[in-house]
């Protein structure tokens, strides 16, 4: 599977932004897509995860109730809209994807290039 991100850029405080991500390769309806970033000087982190259906989501509590993510399998896009950003949303954002049908938090052995979101104050 290779997932190629793209939508990032910079926004002020409480703005939006949508990252979408086209994945090609193998058969993309069976796989479990996500969404991870990393911040300057810290480790990588879940930020949100849909499963193969679309009908099940998990987010990491920071980003519980600003951010959506969802899939259209008919176009083999993942989205993530981020709503209210904040400055602490800054950071590369990664795509990726996993064998299985659940909306998990790891295990994921695909990963994108990465797409930089900036957020100031």
């Amino acid at each position: 599977v290779q997932l190629q991100a793209s939508g990032g850029g910079l926004v002020q405080a409480g703005g939006s932004l949508r990252l979408s991500c086209a994945a090609s390769g193998r058969t993309f309806s069976r796989y479990a897509m996500g969404w991870f970033r990393q911040a300057p000087g810290k480790e990588r982190e879940f930020v949100a995860a849909v499963s193969w259906s679309g009908d099940s989501t998990n987010y990491a509590d920071s980003v519980k109730g600003r951010f959506t993510i969802s899939r259209d399998n008919a176009k083999i896009t993942v989205y993530l809209q981020m709503n209210s950003l904040e400055p602490e949303d800054t950071a590369v954002y990664y795509c990726v994807a996993r064998d299985g049908l659940a909306a998990s938090r790891s295990g994921y052995h695909y990963w994108g290039q990465g797409t930089q979101v900036t957020v100031s104050s």
